[in-house]
């Protein structure tokens, strides 16, 4: 498979670099976390409103670029690396497919054109249990004389705050599948709407837990049933889980970054520790398991484009796979690399080392990938 970039691709990667190095940095990232779990809002004004990047791999019909997800992946894999505070991920990689399977080209139009813009964004609310079907929804929707009746809730659900549209999966009183969509605004004074931050680990992205007792909602907030409310989350979560891998590329390549840079100036018996084979390999280590994750995970971007979704589907789990053991492995050999100092606050490798651990268990993990692999791989196992 050819891995190589068109020209209009390069600049897309090169100026979201270039533009999140000067506007996402370390110091950037630590005011805006050190107060707890929060957003940039300066920084998703800028990405979302003036440089248009969440229309990046939208059709033009709707406002977007058309550069479909392969120029998606090259943004997740810059904004993975300065671990920028946005809720990018949530509303561009999982809340707009979501909506474009659900409701179709014609159907999605309407919310597309504000997502595309930054007029809006959303936040997803996924199975607690990690998979990519409903059996692990906890919210019901009973029919009522004008509307549905939500009950249930989730655990987490990632950048949920300061959304404006929240898409809900919830089963019917026949057990069929259903979507609706939320605006948390609206119901923020309401006792049956719950939405509570989570202390977390990793600072960089808000989670909340939601709760919803008797909530009352019209009948025009569930937008999709039955398989296309089904064929809407399946899309959302691979969709979701190659772009997260994406980010994860990032932030490996990140701690890789951060790990050459140290040991090229600390200074140990007299010359710069780099300059040590053990150093060296651990480094090459690091780089072999980056560029390997690179490959496995532009390859599933192309998969997703021109391939069937059963063979995407195993290109995905695969670079899931690839893209969270190097962010695990490169995070903590960053850590080892710096020394004592690795650990502490005043050090970048901490940061990664907790996105690491977050990200490992979001979408169910490396664990989900691999269980995929081993029941729909071509040498699968199978139980008679």
């Amino acid at each position: 498979m050819d891995f190589s970039l068109s020209v209009e691709q390069q600049m897309v990667r090169d100026s979201a670099r270039d533009y999140l190095a000067a506007h996402s940095d370390s110091a950037a990232v630590r005011r805006v976390t050190e107060a707890g779990p929060a957003h940039d809002d300066a920084l998703w004004r800028a990405i979302s409103g003036e440089l248009g990047w969440c229309g990046i791999a939208l059709p033009e019909a709707v406002g977007g670029v058309g550069l479909g997800a392969t120029g998606l992946v090259l943004l997740q894999e810059q904004l993975g690396q300065r671990l920028a505070c946005v809720p990018f991920w949530s509303s561009a990689c999982l809340v707009a497919p979501w909506l474009q399977a659900s409701l179709g080209e014609r159907g999605s139009a309407q919310w597309l054109e504000r997502l595309a813009v930054g007029e809006c964004r959303g936040a997803a609310v996924l199975p607690d249990d990690g998979g990519w079907h409903y059996d692990g929804v906890a919210i019901a929707a009973q029919a009522s004389a004008d509307g549905f009746v939500l009950r249930g809730g989730a655990v987490q659900v990632p950048d949920a705050f300061g959304a404006d549209w929240l898409l809900v999966p919830a089963r019917l009183d026949d057990g069929a599948p259903a979507l609706f969509l939320l605006e948390p605004v609206a119901l923020a004074d309401d006792e049956r709407f719950r939405l509570a931050p989570l202390d977390t680990l990793d600072r960089t992205r808000p989670l909340a837990s939601l709760r919803l007792d008797g909530l009352h909602v019209c009948a025009s907030a569930c937008l999709a049933r039955g398989d296309a409310a089904a064929l809407g989350l399946a899309h959302a979560w691979w969709h979701g889980k190659l772009m997260l891998a994406a980010e994860q590329l990032g932030a490996a390549q990140q701690c890789l970054d951060l790990s050459v840079a140290y040991a090229a100036e600390r200074i140990q018996f007299g010359r710069a520790i780099a300059s040590f084979q053990a150093v060296k390999h651990r480094c090459a280590q690091m780089m072999v398991l980056v560029e390997a994750a690179r490959s496995a995970v532009y390859g599933a971007a192309q998969a997703w484009e021109s391939t069937d979704m059963a063979d995407a589907r195993l290109e995905i789990a695969a670079a899931a796979v690839a893209a969270d053991d190097a962010l695990r492995f490169c995070a903590q050999e960053a850590i080892q690399l710096h020394g004592g100092v690795g650990f502490t606050w005043e050090y970048d490798p901490q940061l990664y080392f907790k996105r690491a651990q977050a990200a490992s268990h979001w979408l169910g993990g490396a664990g989900a990938a691999l269980a995929y692999i081993a029941a729909n791989g071509p040498h699968s196992w199978r139980t008679a």
